[in-house]
């Protein structure tokens, strides 16, 4: 049968957005079908849109809402590659970027020129996110001069401003209650501070996991990784997702391993060089148990909010408050900007690019009850 889709990207992450009304009416059937699209488990997803990378292996599912100052209800879905699993714990901040302009583009929210500020509410963290995107003739603008590191050429900038994005996922600002937590690994005991905002993440300081800091994706080898899984896994257990021998398999995508280190001069994937003044700190993000190409938006809000908490690992190496922190990650460096009351976070904005890449039918192996009845 086919189902009618769009693919879009946002930041450094593409999925496949779907209408609410075009999901299977029993919530039941949601992740066989959206492994189904995506051709998971496989490695190649040679049989469906996933495009074997944790980056492109993502879905949207979209509603119009009917909830009082909110445009729009956005569930996010991480589709495992190898597993017949689809996490719904967290969202995506890259992927958030591109919901404004599909909204706009399906006519599910009125285009307003010259900015549509479309809310945005978040089913896997009950957060709101606003997005500021530019319209053109009446139409989603997505050409311009905004340039992200991580995704060649340039286009019209989308602004996400994140509030209230404390305990997204646990209901905790520290999940532990502690800002450092001690977990014991193979290699000995490791500190590592767990903070929720946006999405949970486990910081843990290169050093003490036998890093620099700056190196690039391909340069992490599998014994590391499977040394920051283990890790991770534990902090897993630790926020109550699943025990850690069963974390890699069932809470994959949450907490985020991040491993963070001072500022230093490095190499990044394109070639150029960064320069240590020009960041705040260097960050490494581990997806899905895969090193990210660049860097979650959700993990540079948590990051930015864990700059300015006491205690905490990232509070020891960004040790300056300021507006703009400036995150040094493998494809170059990402700027938050932090809108303060009274000495406190209100808002945490960052500025991404989004664009319709195909919109068509995909056909699903089987057959699903649709929504909407339309298939």
């Amino acid at each position: 049968m086919r189902v009618p889709v769009v693919v879009m990207r946002g930041g450094t992450s593409k999925a496949v957005f779907l209408n609410f009304n075009d999901m299977p009416s029993n919530r039941m059937l949601w992740e066989e079908f959206l492994l189904d699209i995506m051709g998971s488990p496989d490695r190649s997803q040679i049989d469906g849109l996933g495009g074997a990378n944790s980056l492109t292996s993502k879905a949207a599912i979209i509603k119009k809402s009917d909830l009082e100052e909110i445009d729009i209800e956005y569930t996010f879905a991480q589709v495992s590659i190898e597993n017949q699993l689809v996490d719904f714990k967290g969202n995506c901040g890259n992927i958030s970027s591109a919901v404004g302009p599909y909204a706009i583009q399906q006519g599910l929210v009125p285009a307003i020129e010259p900015i549509t500020r479309v809310r945005i509410y978040n089913t896997n963290t009950q957060k709101v996110i606003v997005a500021e995107v530019e319209v053109e003739n009446g139409r989603v603008k997505t050409e311009g001069m905004c340039s992200i590191p991580g995704v060649p050429g340039t286009g019209s900038p989308i602004y996400l401003s994140f509030t209230r994005a404390e305990g997204a996922v646990t209901g905790k600002l520290f999940p532990t209650g502690n800002p450092i937590d001690v977990i014991q690994s193979r290699k000995g005991p490791i500190n590592v501070s767990i903070v929720d905002v946006a999405n949970p993440l486990v910081f843990v300081h290169a050093h003490d996991v036998g890093l620099a800091g700056t190196e690039l994706p391909h340069e992490l080898t599998a014994e590391k990784l499977n040394e920051l899984e283990e890790i991770r896994s534990v902090a897993a257990e630790m926020c109550q997702f699943a025990v850690k021998e069963e974390a890699t398999q069932k809470s994959p995508a949450v907490p985020k391993m991040t491993i963070i280190a001072s500022p230093q001069d490095y190499i990044d994937v394109t070639g150029s060089e960064r320069k240590a003044a020009d960041m705040d700190c260097t960050i490494r993000m581990i997806s899905m148990q895969k090193p990210h190409q660049a860097l979650a938006i959700t993990g540079a809000i948590c990051t930015t909010a864990g700059a300015f908490l006491n205690d905490t690992i990232l509070s020891e190496i960004i040790s300056v408050k300021k507006e703009v922190v400036r995150l040094a990650h493998p494809a170059g460096i990402m700027e938050t900007k932090v809108e303060l009351i009274a000495g406190t976070i209100s808002a945490i904005k960052v500025v991404r690019t989004a664009r319709m890449i195909l919109e068509g039918y995909v056909y699903t192996k089987k057959n699903y009850d649709l929504t909407s009845k339309l298939a």
